[in-house]
């Protein structure tokens, strides 16, 4: 198994990279993990993509507002 690169996270090294990447320098690898079957990666991203439209159908306006407001709450809770 090829071990992936990860792209720097320092603005200045990721900001060499992409002028690098744009001039020919450098390559773009892309961000595919290739362990992963990717039947099964988009069959997961469908489910997302609509998770969580049907649940907000399914439920009812106040056990969204209870959802909301126990959310706020945590939100703003003091360590």
């Amino acid at each position: 198994m090829s071990e992936k690169k990860k792209r720097p996270r320092d603005t200045n090294q990721r900001a060499k990279l992409i002028v690098d990447i744009a001039t020919g320098e450098a390559e773009d690898t892309p961000d595919i993990d290739e362990s992963k079957n990717p039947s099964a990666v988009e069959l997961g991203r469908l489910g997302g993509k609509k998770g969580g439209k049907a649940r907000a159908k399914k439920l009812s306006p106040e056990r969204r507002k209870e959802i909301a407001k126990k959310a706020a709450a945590k939100r703003w809770e003091k360590d």
